[in-house]
């Protein structure tokens, strides 16, 4: 039988599992030519996520949980699921609801059907968001289109339904500093789009606040585009040309005998203003530098503390 690996990354999730496992358990009985196995990745909860999926393991031989020995984030998470997995299609998914699990039965059939690799999901709109958060976002998707080679979709999740050929493609992206979104499209492959209305969490709160979105906005765009730099580079080329601009207008006030002579105040701003464009430069720079330095250490991108045995 065709096999699907449902892979799930947790985080503080008990009050919405049991809840995710009755849909996951509905889909499976709707589709009874396939079979599932549901991966539960635990990325070091504080709660009783671990307790939970431990009873959802013995309730359901199909279950399977792997935890983490601390918080490693929900990209080390969806790696270890897809690593994990041993489906000829693997579809990732949150447990909160936002996604709803009967559309994996709608991307098997595209992929069956229409022949594509991937079957992703995207938001038509941002209803129950923070306005600023949605408008931050937009710009997001806006920008790293406009400076990276891959091309995201506003709105896309990380739900979606692969083939066995690009899983194993994504995890030959070994670095540890992962942008799933971006990963998705580096690799290439057919890609169908289904787009649904933004649902609210099924229970709990979300783990992603204002700060997080933007670093891992930081990330994606760090990853994949070396724009920045070039902007760094191109300021400083700017700058220079003021300098010299600025020491010839002087050298001629000078020689003609007049100018207004600069003041303390003025000669402080400038300083200030040049100082802080030099400092923003050499943080690009530092950013780049430092992805660089985390990637030649070769840290695991996960360590597992316990799993299930089967």
């Amino acid at each position: 039988m065709t096999r699907i690996s449902v892979v799930v990354p947790c985080y503080n999730e008990q009050d919405v599992l049991e809840v995710f496992y009755c849909e996951a358990a509905r889909l499976a009985e709707s589709m009874p030519e396939v079979c599932f196995e549901f991966i539960f990745v635990d990325d070091g909860s504080g709660d009783r996520t671990l307790e939970l999926l431990k009873e959802l393991q013995h309730r359901d031989s199909r279950v399977r949980y792997y935890s983490f020995s601390r918080n490693f984030g929900k990209e080390s998470a969806i790696y270890a699921g897809m690593e994990k997995s041993s489906g000829d299609y693997v579809a990732i998914i949150d447990a909160d609801l936002q996604d709803p699990p009967g559309l994996i039965k709608d991307m098997y059939a595209a992929i069956i059907t229409d022949g594509y690799d991937c079957v992703a999901t995207r938001r038509i709109d941002r209803a129950g968001e923070p306005p600023i958060r949605s408008f931050f976002a937009r710009r997001f998707y806006r920008i790293i289109n406009r400076i990276s080679d891959v091309k995201l979709v506003d709105g896309e999740r990380d739900f979606r339904l692969m083939t066995r050929q690009m899983v194993d493609s994504i995890l030959q992206v070994c670095e540890c500093t992962r942008f799933s979104k971006g990963i998705f499209a580096w690799v290439g492959f057919k890609t169908k789009w289904l787009e649904y209305d933004n649902r609210k969490r099924a229970a709990g709160s979300t783990k992603w606040s204002f700060w997080k979105l933007f670093l891992y906005s930081l990330d994606g765009i760090i990853a994949f585009s070396t724009t920045p730099l070039a902007i760094s580079s191109i300021i400083g080329a700017v700058f220079f040309t003021l300098a010299l601009i600025m020491a010839g207008s002087l050298m001629v006030q000078q020689l003609a005998g007049g100018g207004a002579p600069n003041t303390w105040a003025g000669l402080v701003a400038i300083l200030l203003f040049i100082t802080g464009i030099q400092l923003f430069c050499m943080g690009i720079v530092g950013q780049y530098l430092s992805r660089t330095y985390l990637e030649t250490k070769n840290r695991p991108k996960y360590i597992l503390r316990e799993y299930s045995e089967n």
